[in-house]
């Protein structure tokens, strides 16, 4: 439900619980002084006759005036309680309002202070600086000075924490931050590209042990073809030349 439309039932239930408070009120003021002035005989009774079965009652009307005070005055001592819940759900939602005030004013003097807008250390100076820089701000104008104290009072309490998460200090921490995320990038990429070359590698040296294999089963099969010739090689008879008659060596001076 959006919040407009949640103030608007608020302040409708709650122009309506005052309605019928003042209504009960006066319907019992009512009541009792007609009954009291019918007692003593000033204004006549009311006239109703019931019936129940077979038995009339005239003095019907008389016992309904007198019960229907009664139940008035009954239920006005119901009101005090309704009043006290009513003024405590009052209280609460105007609590809930402060609050929301406050955290936006400490919110808007932590912010100032994580960017380095104040410099003094003594305590009164800095609360009275962060009260001056809430009291410039241009959407707190609206804001009570109670508020305006106590949130400047919460942000002089964390002003450590603002030191620590200064403005510099974070946005030093996201540019390292985004460093290490470009070089994580960077060596991402290079991996995947030794990844491939890896598996190129691989597959190179599985074609060459595939090559060699094939290589040497061929020449495991060259020998045994060879073994097999060889022997009918020695085996068979060759035609043979004459033999050279041996004898000296005559020079070309002889």
């Amino acid at each position: 439900m959006p919040s407009h439309t949640k103030a608007a039932w608020r302040l409708t239930q709650t122009l309506m619980q005052r309605l019928a408070f003042a209504l009960l009120v006066a319907a019992t003021l009512s009541l009792l002084t007609v009954t009291a002035l019918a007692t003593f005989g000033v204004l006549p009774w009311l006239e109703m006759t019931a019936r129940i079965g077979d038995t009339t009652y005239d003095a019907a009307g008389r016992m309904f005036q007198i019960g229907a005070t009664a139940l008035a005055v009954m239920l006005c001592f119901f009101l005090p309680s309704n009043g006290r819940i009513m003024a405590l759900e009052t209280s609460h939602r105007r609590f809930a309002i402060n609050m929301e005030d406050v955290a936006r004013a400490y919110a808007a003097a932590h912010a100032a202070d994580r960017a380095g807008a104040f410099s003094v250390h003594s305590e009164f100076d800095a609360v009275r600086a962060r009260l001056a820089h809430l009291n410039d701000h241009p959407d707190l104008g609206t804001l009570e000075p109670s508020m305006l104290e106590v949130a400047a009072q919460m942000s002089y309490l964390s002003r450590e924490l603002a030191k620590t998460y200064s403005d510099e200090k974070v946005e030093r921490a996201r540019a390292f931050l985004i460093q290490r995320q470009q070089e994580i990038e960077a060596f991402e990429t290079r991996l995947e590209k030794a990844k491939l070359v890896c598996q190129e590698l691989k597959h190179w040296a599985m074609r060459v042990d595939m090559d060699e294999s094939v290589a040497r089963s061929q020449l495991h099969r060259l020998k045994d073809d060879l073994k097999t010739v060889l022997p009918e090689l020695d085996q068979a008879d060759l035609p043979r030349g004459p033999r050279p008659v041996a004898g000296p060596i005559k020079t070309a001076a002889e």
